[in-house]
């Protein structure tokens, strides 16, 4: 029997980009569905007032056109300068309406960490609040940047601005987030998040972690970190109320644990015994918490047990980072009350990892090795920084930087980073560049930043450095005063410890070798409290 070949045959067929077009849903799109839908539910919240969706619609379109007039087009960056507010996740969504980009500013950094992440992206306007008004106003000076200020004025640029009369094409490969990320050998790298990676972790949230549009997000953890915008965005799209806190407000957040169901409730550290303390005080029993916590290996274990129990809530056994989402590890959940014998993660669905050794092989079972992802939920790499780029992204796959172990069950064992860093109280903190300040000195023949447990912020950094100085305290205070010049204030080595330069643990190539100073560190530790 012979099949004959119709004219048209699928060999030859290459859909259109009108069909393409049907195919795809944007960030903004996604949102305006939730508009549609239920118009009238609560979509933004802060402790004094609230938006519906229909209200938020309103007000994000009126600040796309807004942007417009002001000479905002896609792909151009809007650097924001502000601490958590409503109008922070407006900037978002208008940007996500125009295709342009939001540069989120860590306002924790100093003037010449921030000149330098702002100066990396080049924006085309610069929003901030304005308790941040002197540190912006410099910044814009300093680099002839146009500004719009949250307050009054926007409020009236809003009220007089008509709504945008066409909808721009959306593309879902487009950036819309920036969100900073230091590297272990210099400054903070511009990460560009697309709307494409944004739609995937909303997609994760819902098919590991069981988010819905009944539940709530309270976003408390700060705008420049992807636990603040990200997981806000990734709400409005799915339909649920975000909860906006300006910071760690834990009065208000016990209310919110007290009246809304909530889907993730993000915890680090530092903010874990306020909470127990402030939730027996006011005697707040949770309406409903889906999973509680972020990166278990952070925390002392009987904590993580003290946290669930008192929530109710299972906690969530993650590893991801900003380039990648709560990817590629973070579907496992500790039972609540439970104290976790082992910490071993399992994989998500949206990644695929693989184990390799310094040469890009794959390593065996139970021998540690780089994790290698790649997957929707993954960045498109860092702003202006082709080199980074080309080291770390290889074959189609992303290098993250941290080494896991294999286990026979599919999940992973976290053993540590090869690009060193140290995770305080939620803050990423880059040896290198505590280093690099510590070296300008020159009684500083060498140094090395390492990382200590604390109980309240999980680890700290702490300074080892090697010096002919006799007076060294002298020394240690010059040495502090520098880093608060040139640091934020929580890189700042929390102990200074001084050492003959032959005493460093060393590499067959002459490197320090950080693994060893931690273990004498510890050494120290348990000898000196006997």
């Amino acid at each position: 029997m012979q099949v004959s070949k119709s004219t048209g045959s699928s060999d030859s067929y290459r859909p259109t980009s009108e069909v393409l077009a049907a195919g795809q849903l944007s960030v903004y799109e996604l949102f305006k569905e939730q508009v549609s839908r239920q118009p009238a539910k609560p979509a933004l919240l802060d402790k004094h007032d609230a938006y519906t969706y229909q209200e938020l619609l309103q007000r994000v379109d009126a600040l796309s056109q807004a942007l417009s007039e002001m000479g905002v087009g896609a792909g151009d960056r809007i650097a924001v300068l502000a601490e958590n507010r409503r109008e922070y996740i407006e900037l978002h969504l208008a940007a996500a309406r125009k295709g342009a980009i939001v540069a989120c500013q860590n306002w924790r950094l100093n003037t010449s960490e921030l000149e330098h992440c702002v100066g990396l992206v080049a924006p085309a306007l610069l929003v901030f609040s304005p308790r941040f008004e002197d540190q912006a106003r410099s910044l814009a000076k300093h680099r002839e940047i146009p500004i719009l200020a949250f307050g009054d004025a926007y409020e009236n640029l809003l009220s007089q601005t008509g709504a945008p009369t066409t909808l721009p094409a959306q593309d879902i490969e487009a950036g819309l987030l920036i969100l900073y990320t230091s590297g272990t050998t210099g400054p903070a790298k511009a990460a560009l998040i697309s709307q494409r990676a944004l739609i995937a972790r909303m997609t994760l949230l819902q098919s590991d972690l069981n988010a819905t549009p009944e539940d709530s997000f309270l976003a408390w953890s700060p705008m420049f970190h992807m636990g603040g915008s990200e997981h806000s965005i990734s709400t409005l799209m799915m339909g649920g109320s975000v909860y906006v806190a300006d910071g760690f407000d834990v009065d208000y957040i016990v209310r919110v644990i007290g009246e809304a169901k909530l889907s993730w409730l993000i915890l680090v550290p530092a903010t874990i015994e306020r909470l127990l303390a402030t939730l027996d005080a006011k005697d707040t029993k949770p309406i409903g918490i889906k999973c509680v916590g972020a990166m278990a290996d952070l925390l002392p274990k009987k904590q993580i047990a003290q946290i669930s129990a008192r929530l109710n809530a299972p906690f969530l056994n993650s590893f991801g980072a900003t380039e990648t989402g709560i990817a590629p590890a973070s579907r496992g959940l500790i039972p609540i009350g439970a104290v976790p014998e082992r910490l071993s993660k399992r994989l998500n669905s949206l990644c695929a990892l693989r184990l390799v050794d310094s040469e890009g092989k794959e390593v065996p079972a139970g021998t540690a090795g780089e994790a290698m992802v790649k997957g929707p939920t993954l960045f498109s790499g860092y702003w202006g920084n082709d080199e980074a780029n080309a080291k770390d992204f290889a074959n189609g796959w992303f290098r993250m930087g941290d080494l896991f172990t294999a286990n026979a069950d599919g999940s992973v064992d976290f053993v540590g980073r090869a690009k060193y860093l140290i995770k305080s109280g939620g803050e990423n903190i880059y040896p290198a560049e505590i280093e690099s300040v510590l070296l300008t000195d020159g009684r500083v023949r060498d140094a090395i930043v390492v990382s200590q447990p604390h109980e309240r912020w999980g680890e700290v950094p702490v300074a080892v450095i090697a010096s002919e100085e006799v007076a060294l305290d002298t020394l240690e205070s010059d040495l502090r005063a520098n880093c608060l010049r040139d640091l934020a204030s929580y890189k700042v080595p929390k102990a200074f410890h001084f050492i003959d330069f032959d005493e460093f643990p060393r590499s067959s190539s002459g490197k320090i070798v950080r693994q060893d100073v931690e273990d004498w560190l510890r050494q120290r530790e348990n000898d000196l409290a006997c």
